[in-house]
């Protein structure tokens, strides 16, 4: 299993309204790609924190977090939702069996 965790830093434009729709947006639209077994997104709650959106997905194994970002619902979402609002973004991903080497997943 991956987990996959995105943190983003919005542009200043980017009203509290516009983050409850690109939270609505993320379910809606990623959860129709078979590859993704879950997905959670949402704002920050501390003002102060640097990152006030994050997206949160799990995938079988890498192949399948591969092929996800090749899927044209994610390349659409990515294009349209997450880099016109987006000033930077933080990828994280874990390998969730323990004892398994990611690199075989």
């Amino acid at each position: 299993m991956v987990h996959h965790i995105v943190l983003y830093k919005l542009k200043p434009e980017v009203t509290p309204a516009r983050v409850e729709e690109m939270m609505m947006n993320a379910r809606m639209q990623l959860l129709k790609i078979p590859e993704v077994l879950s997905i959670k997104c949402g704002k920050r709650i501390d003002s102060n924190m640097p990152w006030p959106f994050f997206i949160a997905l799990d995938f079988e194994s890498m192949d399948k977090y591969t092929l996800f970002r090749e899927d044209s619902i994610f390349v659409k979402f990515d294009a349209e939702i997450i880099k016109p609002n987006i000033s930077d973004a933080l990828v994280l991903d874990f390998e969730m069996d323990p004892g398994k080497d990611v690199r075989f997943s």
